[in-house]
């Protein structure tokens, strides 16, 4: 549905450039869920903003259902537009405007009727959990409640692709998992294909289908999110699943095992059992895990022992439990 075609984005200065992204090249799937995540820095929103043109390649096209829309002319552009929708992570809503109005605005600037844009409005404030707030003011929501109201606005001209650039940065955990929720609500009932842009882990695993890595301008790596968190290839990608992995470098001479939970029973006590049936004590040297659905996800890094057998046995356990694990080496 949307494909990047030897993309580059050079942004020029009097003194100097940089280039925000370098010879991008991959597909976004129809009504799939798709991450796009990077530190700050990588180029994440730069490029989901060539998907409508908010920001022009330098080099290469941006294909939209078959078309290169970096070709087009400014009216048949604005018509592709229409059919991408938008959410930010400051939400961007009119303070001078009550919560339908605002999601009225962009059908007022599509030559919409008002009863007829007042009829879609309410459709979608039901859609979004907000049927109740329809004449107060953002200043009288709060962020959750914020960034449902713009999630309405982005699908009220009925969009085919809806962009999130950091839509949950600024909410709490608890907000950010019911917004995401919505989000999958809205991907499999709508059939809206999404584009989700994050810095946060946890954000791509729990609602998206494929994943891109981006660090530097540069794609690293692209694939299921199963198969990248299961088995991270690129240094980006390993950082960003155990962050705490910068502090364990310090640790030298040890060598480690990266163990991948992917959806174990949390009530399972993995490390107590393999410490039993091993007959040997294990090092932590680092965990980021989340209990999701009483499914336990993430990552944990720990130190093998010098004692070649007790790895083996170590090894053949994980094995004979199918948990996904990677052997690091020694940190030099």
């Amino acid at each position: 549905m949307i494909k990047f075609e030897h993309v580059t984005k050079e942004f020029k200065t009097k003194d100097s450039s940089l280039e925000a992204l370098k010879d991008v090249n991959f597909e976004i799937n129809e009504g799939e869920i798709f991450g796009i995540i990077g530190f700050s820095g990588a180029g994440k929103s730069t490029l989901v903003r060539c998907i409508n043109l908010l920001e022009i390649p330098t080099e290469g096209s941006v294909f939209f259902e078959g078309t290169d829309i970096t070709t087009l002319s400014e009216k048949k552009l604005r018509r592709i537009r229409q059919g991408i929708g938008m959410i930010f992570q400051q939400f961007n809503l009119l303070s001078q405007r009550t919560v339908i109005s605002n999601i009225c605005y962009p059908l007022e600037i599509a030559g919409v009727k008002k009863k007829k844009a007042r009829e879609k409005a309410l459709e979608l404030l039901e859609l979004v959990d907000l049927s109740d707030k329809a004449n107060a003011f953002p200043a009288q929501l709060s962020g959750g409640q914020k960034q449902r109201v713009a999630i309405a606005r982005a699908l009220a001209t009925n969009p085919k692709v809806l962009l999130c650039d950091e839509a949950t940065s600024a909410l709490d955990p608890i907000t950010t998992r019911s917004i995401l929720e919505l989000l999958k609500k809205i991907n499999e009932e709508l059939k809206v294909t999404i584009v989700v842009i994050t810095h946060e882990m946890k954000v791509v695993e729990q609602i998206c289908d494929r994943v891109a890595v981006m660090s530097e301008g540069v794609v690293e790596e692209i694939g299921a999110v199963k198969d990248v968190f299961l088995n991270p290839k690129s240094v980006t990608a390993k950082r960003l699943m155990i962050p705490e992995s910068q502090e364990i470098e310090d640790v030298s001479g040890k060598k480690t095992i990266r163990i991948a939970f992917d959806g174990q029973s949390s009530f399972e006590p993995v490390i107590s059992n393999l410490t039993i049936e091993c007959n040997t004590l294990i090092n932590i040297l680092g965990a980021k895990t989340e209990n999701i659905g009483g499914k336990a996800y993430g990552q944990m890094l720990i130190e093998l022992p010098d004692d070649e057998e007790a790895t083996k046995k170590i090894k053949k356990y994980l094995d004979g439990k199918g948990i996904h694990y990677e052997e690091d080496g020694a940190h030099e």
